[in-house]
């Protein structure tokens, strides 16, 4: 896979209160994904990106909502999100000082 396509998967991190337990608890980190990424692209992106070994991914599409502006109603784009476990007593420590 060419270098510049795998740092392009990666969008970025996904904060919410869920996010923050996964990370706790299993050692599970949210990203934000390219809609057309497969699991086996998400895993090697994350690998070289982020210097840590993958265990697992599992990815989840999110519709977007449906917002008004005014007198106009609107659509936000629909997004992907991985799941990503990484092996035990690795972490990644960008994303912990948040």
């Amino acid at each position: 896979m060419i270098k510049s396509h795998i740092a392009n998967i990666l969008i970025g991190h996904h904060v919410t209160e869920k996010s923050s337990l996964l990370r706790a608890d299993s050692n599970q980190y949210v990203f934000k994904v390219l809609k057309s990424a497969n699991k086996m692209q998400i895993k090697q992106a994350v690998e070289k990106m982020l210097d840590v070994k993958v265990e697992s991914v599992t990815v989840s599409n999110a519709k977007g909502k449906w917002k008004r502006f005014g007198q106009v109603n609107g659509r936000r784009k629909d997004w992907k999100k991985a799941y990503v476990r990484i092996k035990a007593g690795e972490s990644i420590t960008m994303l912990e000082g948040e």
